[in-house]
């Protein structure tokens, strides 16, 4: 027979519509005798009762799936005449985390007894170390800490005027000063800080200073030629497709920022292939890896991928130096990529991506012809142009350098008095009580804003065409 605290909750809600007088007259809640509720009971126990056998067969078979896990403790048998219940397969599974606190349940029988305990409680609550320790919870705790500026490592100071910015990237030593229009800062007083930090300089002024991103060294790094900018190297990368392990060819390597981001997109097991037909910008794209690579050895834990192999070669006479290569994706910026287009093609993968990077749009022309007068299998799938607006958002400033707050409206009294007089009428005519919070009990806004373009942005850089090999028809 079932324990005295035991019982679905559909019986437990009959039993107390027969306790209301105004419910017991009812003829069909007055057929229903003991034997019908005794019988409900029997049924309730049975169903728990498997339920519960049921649930440590699943924990059983759960335990032989995981080697060495310690078996959870099983819950303590029935007592006659104590009040405990059957625990379904779900509630006996779901057992607490270490962190959850279970609030006392509350039971209730036909004499209306409460605040005893359920001695299957200090079962689950011995469990809940145990579950700890089965399922430990996964940190970050891996991830790196933030190292303080050491002399060698490459430094990007920064100072913020509205929209005028001045930015400087400079290599950190023991000795020597930071020199700027803004006045000077000791390297002494720069080694052993964390970035983020703002040092004030001789003229008063505050700068901050932290480690450079990738695309803050490419824009603020040595240049020979014009660099590809971040902005549409992205857009080069998503049109490529490239994946960590790939092969890339790269025709121009410039100053080295194309190079530094297909580095990064390919990465320790890929390869990037880079050829530069200038003696002097092939070593200055050299030089500028070298830099960030060593700079980023210093500040973390991983070393920056030395992937790119820099060749100083002319790209259409490079046919024997890439015969045994077969590429995954091809990254043309040179003037006149639609002269070698026929030497890399033979190598380029089925299906891949060549995108090719120039600044005029004569040069699309000229490119698209020249696929045409070679017969390449090669279909020009998107020209893009990328656009980015940079906004100015911040507090308005006069020239006097006070904030200038902003004017409150004035409300007259009149229409104000007579606004509330007709919300008083519609209320009473629709008898409705209003709770919604009102709009003017909010404060008006302290100072005003200013939230546009800012005067100085990087308009067109160049056009990015995105050419794909495909298999052309047999006649």
């Amino acid at each position: 027979m079932l324990p005295v605290g035991c019982g679905c909750p559909a019986l437990l809600r009959l039993r107390r519509l027969r306790r209301r007088p105004e419910i017991a007259a009812c003829p069909v809640l007055r057929g229903l005798g003991q034997e019908t509720f005794e019988t409900a009971r029997s049924l309730c126990c049975d169903f728990s009762q498997r339920d519960a056998r049921n649930g440590e067969g699943e924990r059983k078979e759960a335990q032989k799936k995981v080697p060495g896990a310690e078996a959870l403790p099983s819950l303590p048998p029935s007592v006659r005449g104590v009040r405990t219940r059957c625990l379904s397969s779900l509630e006996s599974l779901r057992l607490p985390t270490p962190r959850e606190e279970s609030p006392p349940r509350e039971h209730e029988d036909s004499s209306g007894d409460q605040g005893q305990s359920d001695p299957a409680l200090p079962a689950l609550a011995r469990s809940k170390s145990e579950v700890g320790e089965l399922h430990p919870s996964s940190s970050w705790s891996s991830s790196r800490e933030e190292e303080p500026f050491r002399a060698g490592e490459l430094i990007l100071a920064e100072l913020g005027k509205r929209e005028t910015q001045f930015k400087k990237l400079f290599r950190l030593s023991n000795a020597g000063h930071l020199n700027s229009s803004w006045g000077t800062v000791p390297f002494s007083d720069i080694v052993g800080k964390f970035p983020g930090q703002r040092l004030r300089s001789s003229s008063g002024k505050h700068l901050m200073l932290k480690r450079p991103s990738l695309e803050d060294y490419v824009l603020l790094m040595k240049r020979g030629p014009a660099i590809t900018y971040p902005k549409d190297m992205t857009m080069m990368l998503m049109m490529m497709n490239i994946h960590p392990g790939d092969t890339v060819l790269e025709a121009g390597s410039g100053s080295g920022g194309m190079s530094l981001f297909l580095s990064k997109a390919v990465g320790s097991q890929g390869r990037i292939i880079s050829f530069e037909i200038r003696k002097d910008h092939h070593e200055l794209a050299k030089k500028n890896y070298k830099h960030w690579r060593d700079s980023w050895k210093m500040s973390h834990i991983e070393e920056w991928p030395d992937n790119v192999d820099f060749i100083c070669k002319d790209i259409s006479r490079a046919t024997e130096d890439i015969k045994s290569l077969t590429f995954d994706a091809v990254a043309l910026d040179m003037l006149n990529p639609q002269v070698a287009l026929p030497v890399l093609y033979p190598n380029l993968k089925q299906g891949s991506i060549c995108a090719v990077y120039l600044a005029n749009i004569t040069q699309v022309i000229e490119l698209l012809d020249g696929i045409r007068v070679c017969e390449l299998a090669l279909s020009c799938e998107k020209i893009s142009e990328v656009i980015v607006r940079d906004w100015l958002v911040c507090l308005a400033k006069p020239k006097n350098g006070i904030l200038a707050q902003k004017v409150e409206p004035k409300i007259n009294a009149d229409l104000q008095l007579h606004s509330q007089n007709k919300t008083r009428i519609e209320g009473e005519m629709f008898q409705e009580d209003d709770h919604e919070e009102s709009y003017s009990d909010f404060p008006y806004g302290s100072f005003p804003y200013i939230a546009r373009p800012i005067h100085w942005q990087t308009g067109h850089t160049a056009f990015l065409v995105k050419l794909r090999k495909f298999k052309p028809h047999l006649n």
